[in-house]
């Protein structure tokens, strides 16, 4: 990196999904430069390796190469733990397409009243009708073909063949049918509540389409215009008065180096956008002076409104006819969407994801689960920094679950997905059923490597050579003593269960929230930029001010595409950077 950079039109700080789609549009303007500056390494088509490639995603998020090795947060807000939860690692993309490289692939949308609700909290120009538009465009899904899909975009949607499903996840959806739950087809169709085929993000050859490979393919990577920078943070932004002129940056190994820039987009995700704000000087001004940093720009809301979408699960036994025996394919084989009792309760408010393998290993194998997700949360946590320095990972508490209804839920969850794996006609093929999470120990237990994969390969005949003993194995190993039975019977019991145990979906999200100029806690306007400052926006999920009943990679990329056309539309008014 030389000393002499020459300014760029667009500089985009992040290449996760939305910094790639960004990158893509905006450089479809051959006048206009771009450099996209990415912290992690290149991923191409041909460059993905094997875990990342594969449509089987149970091992990417577990490579710290993969991830931000020491990125940590405090998962829990319920007031009925055990004393201050630790901070668990959070596993966050740190390669170029972000989560799109280690995520589940899991192509989901959520309701377009989500998308209403953003404009109706204040975001201008955002609306169900202007999102569905951008979810047509930057798809091409390859079953349906209506007003709800795309057919042309750079990332690929199906789902998984009737054949290819796993029996056990056969006969869950048997069973939730039996019971009323209504069977459809397209869950990105109509929002209704019922049981679906799973959508995911995987190319006609089978293997994972992050958004580094869906949209910067080889002929984008050729334009002139386009420079893509791996292995570089990005340390703070600069200004002149209140306007953004830039960043700082640092290739490993080299001296920083500022880049000057007609406008600076922001694009490093729901955790690590408003840290780099926050160490700009952009953010609440008492937090910032107590750190050191001078306050350039006053904005309470920098940071706050963090979100995610609560998890608990229950998993059952799977004897050798219901294994799943492709283990190359996509676990996440089906889903129920439904409303939940609270009073009020959103449409499709709840989440179900069926998965006919749990982890990668032999004891994965061997468990069937059922993962259940508060769809639409209402707790909110906040990102804080711990430093100015930038080598030093910021404070994340999510609190989940500290508003009541979203415990209300997960409880009514829990219990649900225990009636159903417990249902005589599963009861007839399955094993014990029992609850789980992803803790730490399981963690650790769950990293590859060869002393763990000869535990979890020894453990896993035991089970299978158990008979009897097998439910005793289970609640002595694997539950640590924990019974469904006694949980289910003890509400209060259940309560501290689920506290302890919750986690989240990596769906971090909302702390650099849209709203209106008047809204004390509203960091960007709907076009994504910086209230009170010209020459900066903020393009991805951090900005997303209410959560959408969705997984949100779709939703960021698709929040992403219609940011590229503001964007583009300003610069043809001559408004680009203000």
């Amino acid at each position: 990196m030389t000393r002499n950079i020459q300014a760029v039109d667009y500089l985009i700080l992040g290449g996760g999904s939305a910094g790639c789609v960004l990158a893509a549009r905006l450089s479809e303007d051959p006048s206009k430069t771009v450099l996209l500056i990415e912290a992690g390494r290149d991923i191409t088509r041909d460059s993905m390796p094997k875990d990342i490639r594969a449509r089987y995603p149970g091992l990417a998020y577990l490579d710290r190469a993969n991830i931000w090795p020491t990125l940590e947060a405090r998962i829990s807000g319920a007031t009925n733990t055990k004393g201050k939860q630790a901070p668990r690692l959070y596993e966050q993309g740190r390669v170029l397409g972000g989560g799109s490289a280690i995520n589940a692939m899991v192509a989901n949308r959520g309701a377009l009243d989500d998308y209403d609700e953003w404009g109706r909290i204040g975001a201008e120009g955002w609306d169900g009708e202007t999102a569905l538009r951008y979810f047509r465009k930057l798809e091409r899904d390859v079953d349906f073909d209506n007003e709800y899909h795309g057919k042309d975009g750079p990332i690929p949607v199906r789902r998984l063949p009737a054949n290819k499903v796993s029996r056990f996840v056969q006969a869950v959806k048997r069973t939730l049918v039996a019971q009323g739950y209504p069977a459809r087809d397209d869950q990105n169709g109509l929002w209704e509540d019922g049981v679906f085929p799973a959508c995911i993000t995987v190319s006609d050859d089978g293997h994972r389409v992050p958004a580094s490979v869906g949209y910067l393919t080889d002929e984008v990577r050729a334009r002139s215009n386009l420079t893509i920078q791996t292995g570089t943070h990005a340390l703070k932004l600069t200004f002149d008065g209140k306007r953004v002129t830039g960043a700082v940056v640092a290739r490993d190994g080299e001296d920083p180096c500022p880049i000057p820039a007609g406008e600076t987009l922001v694009t490093m995700g729901g955790i690590h956008s408003c840290a780099l704000l926050l160490r700009s000087g952009i953010g609440p001004a008492e937090e910032l002076q107590s750190l050191g940093i001078c306050s350039r720009h006053d904005l309470a809301g920098v940071g706050k409104n963090l979100m995610e979408h609560p998890l608990i699960a229950v998993s059952t036994y799977l004897p050798p006819a219901l294994r799943m025996q492709d283990l190359e394919e996509h676990h996440d084989q089906a889903l129920l969407r439904y409303t939940s009792s609270i009073s009020d309760a959103e449409a499709g408010d709840m989440h179900c994801a069926i998965l006919g393998r749990t982890a990668w290993h032999g004891i994965g194998q061997r468990l069937g689960t059922i993962l259940v997700w508060v769809n639409k949360a209402f707790s909110r946590g906040e990102v804080r920094l711990r430093s100015a320095d930038p080598r030093v990972e910021p404070e994340v508490d999510f609190r989940l679950l500290s508003d009541p209804r979203d415990m209300e839920r997960l409880k009514e969850g829990f219990r649900l997905a225990a009636k159903i794996l417990s249902n005589p006609d599963l009861k007839q093929v399955c094993g014990p059923v029992f609850p789980t999470s992803y803790s730490e120990r399981v963690k650790r237990v769950s990293a590859p490597g060869p002393w763990n994969a000869f535990q979890l390969r020894l453990f896993s005949k035991m089970l299978d050579w158990a008979g009897p003993l097998r439910n005793l194995l289970i609640h002595t190993v694997v539950t640590m003593g924990i019974s469904l039975r006694k949980l289910l019977a003890d509400d209060r019991g259940l309560e501290e269960f689920i506290g302890n145990s919750v986690s989240g979906v990596w769906h971090a999200s909302g702390t650099c929230r849209m709203g209106a100029p008047d809204d004390p806690m509203a960091v960007t306007d709907g076009g994504g930029r910086v209230l009170g400052l010209d020459g900066l926006r903020v393009c991805d999920s951090s900005i997303m001010p209410s959560i959408p009943r969705a997984n949100t990679n779709l939703p960021t990329m698709m929040l992403a595409e219609r940011l590229a056309d503001v964007i583009k539309a300003n610069a043809d008014a001559g408004l680009s950077g203000t």
